[in-house]
């Protein structure tokens, strides 16, 4: 009976011996889901060319610039009862302007573009300017449903070749 003591001892002993190293493997093992969690937020698929994606969001971009215009232009006009909205227009202009810079640059950021603030900044800039400039007169007609989206997909391929013509000046 005694040497079944000793042996009932070191049975207990043994898992508790264990325990350290099954606690660093489940330790190393947690740290291996971790890493491939975090490497599940990247997308695996066949790389796209970089001018589509851009393309692509610019295309977002100006169809959320459009969107965001006419959901303040009927917003304004149900508080005043005019499409004109007066002073609170600047405010709301730069809202949509903030809005749709900050959804590009996250779009682009997580497609792994380059300079994805800053194309976003220049090409929502671009085509802001451009349509303040040029086409601000004909703003309330249907044609702009399609012109400033195709706007903004051409200004963010401006805007992403400036973005590259500044990182080489840089370097």
């Amino acid at each position: 009976m005694g040497d079944e003591r000793v042996n009932a001892a070191d049975a207990d002993e043994e898992p508790t011996r264990r325990m350290p190293e099954d606690l660093e493997e489940m330790l190393e093992q947690a740290d291996e889901e971790a890493a491939e969690a975090a490497e599940e937020g990247r997308y695996d698929a066949p790389p796209l060319p970089p001018p589509l994606i851009l393309a692509v969001v610019g295309l977002l971009a100006g169809f959320v610039t459009v969107g965001l215009v006419w959901l303040s232009e009927r917003g304004c006009d149900q508080v005043r009862g005019s499409p004109n909205c007066g002073p609170a227009g600047f405010p709301l202009l730069v809202l949509t302007v903030i809005v749709t810079v900050v959804l590009a640059a996250f779009t682009l950021t997580r497609l792994a573009m380059p300079h994805p603030k800053l194309v976003a900044f220049l090409g929502v800039g671009f085509m802001l300017l451009i349509v303040l400039a040029f086409l601000s007169d004909d703003l309330l007609s249907s044609w702009t449903l399609l012109v400033v989206p195709a706007l903004t997909a051409i200004t963010f391929l401006i805007a992403h070749l400036i973005a590259g013509w500044l990182e080489r000046a840089d370097a």
